[in-house]
């Protein structure tokens, strides 16, 4: 069999590829520390920092032109049409802050995964890790098809339209709109090289933003992918476990192993609760807002408009959906070592052994999870919550638009 069909394993970094490369894009190096090139760091840093600064000179253009828009009831439609994507934008700011605040606790994160990342073959067979891979991968191209295509469509259909309509259907004058509603201290529309310059500007300042917004979450979900595997497989391995009342000692040290693994996967997954914990809450909070405007928008609209948007609501449906899935899973998979260390054969064994067992299934009934302040635990009833607060908002902002 030529060497090029065989079978490789596959690495942590295999499956960090995805976020690791789209954040390189923006700058943000999540491996920076192991870099030998100094220049090149240096450089992608200049690189983040500037982006980012640009970014939220543009989040406070929208900001003004928000404030703007509410001092007159004419133009208040516009204000509810800018809201979703300043939320977008706080989301991806924040999420981003949060990385720079926890970097060192994603750093001993990643590194502490990386090592109990099975090595061989054979043993990520049994840590049945294609499986866990295989739906990880499916969920990142989707999302990440949503996150870039809702950025995209808003950035490049005002001049993709203007061209077509200029080049294509005999108009007179090229069209000079931008996707985002900004505010500029200058006008960006008055000469063509001025508009052209604003333009892309604008559309590195979205194209940032859904990045740092979709890496995030990326990273989330390849750190409880990960998790999750580890959980699945201590389940496996506990209710594998024969139990022979005959081998006290071997019977001891492999509950002893599986304990201490145990403690290693529930103290990573403190670790994940302590850095997106907050940056969720925030995240949740604007999303029901954002799923309401953009509703509101999708209701009240032309076509094309209402194309655009449904792009946006289902970006911002998918992603909430995504978080309190994988947040789900992270609580079922913690839960299953109980399960599966109760079906075990503890009645053979001795009265230690059993005892180590009763503590270990004690701490799996505390389960791991990602707690938001004042949020019930991440789940699916989660998801559930926000979609309510989602259309309780949208059900007052139609009442009160109405009603003026």
């Amino acid at each position: 069999m030529s060497s090029s069909l065989v079978e490789s394993p596959r690495t942590f970094g295999d499956m960090m590829r995805m976020p690791v490369r789209f954040y390189k894009t923006i700058g943000e190096d999540i491996y920076a520390h192991r870099s030998t090139n100094e220049l090149t760091s240096l450089l992608l840093k200049i690189y983040l920092y500037a982006g980012f600064i640009n970014f939220n000179l543009l989040v406070c253009g929208e900001l003004v032109f928000f404030y703007k828009s509410i001092q007159d009831f004419e133009t208040v439609r516009l204000a509810i049409a800018v809201a979703p994507c300043i939320g977008f934008s706080l989301v991806a700011d924040f999420k981003q802050l949060t990385m720079a605040v926890y970097k060192k606790t994603l750093i001993q994160l990643l590194d502490e995964l990386e090592e109990i990342h099975p090595k061989t073959l054979l043993a990520q067979r049994a840590y049945k890790m294609a499986d866990f891979e295989r739906t990880m991968k499916r969920v990142i191209s989707i999302f990440t098809f949503l996150c870039l295509a809702y950025t995209t469509t808003f950035t490049l259909y005002p001049a993709v339209k203007a061209t077509v309509k200029y080049n294509f259907l005999g108009y007179e004058t090229f069209d000079r709109n931008f996707g985002f509603l900004i505010w500029f201290p200058y006008d960006a529309t008055s000469r063509n090289w001025v508009y052209w310059i604003t333009y892309w500007d604008i559309a590195h300042g979205a194209y940032l933003a859904g990045i740092a917004f979709l890496c995030a979450d990326l990273l989330l979900v390849v750190v409880i992918t990960q998790l999750c595997m580890h959980f699945s497989y201590i389940s496996t391995r506990l209710e594998a476990h024969p139990c022979d009342p005959d081998q006290d000692e071997e019977n001891l040290s492999f509950l002893c192993s599986m304990i201490k693994y145990h403690d290693k996967c529930l103290t990573l997954c403190e670790h994940v609760n302590n850095m997106y914990s907050f940056s969720l809450l925030l995240n949740f909070l604007m999303a029901s807002m954002q799923i309401c405007f953009i509703a509101f928008q999708v209701t009240e609209s032309t076509i094309e408009v209402i194309l655009i948007y449904c792009i946006f609501l289902m970006t911002s449906m998918v992603q909430v959906f995504l978080v309190c899935y994988y947040g789900d899973a992270l609580i079922a998979a913690s839960v299953r070592v109980g399960d599966a260390a109760y079906n075990q054969n503890w009645f053979q064994c001795s009265k230690r052994y059993c005892i180590m067992l009763k503590l270990m299934i004690m701490r799996s009934q505390k389960p791991a999870m990602i707690r938001p302040p004042t949020f019930p635990p991440i789940s699916l009833v989660t998801y559930m919550k926000v979609i309510s607060m989602s259309y309780q908002f949208f059900a007052l902002l139609k009442t009160t638009y109405y009603r003026n």
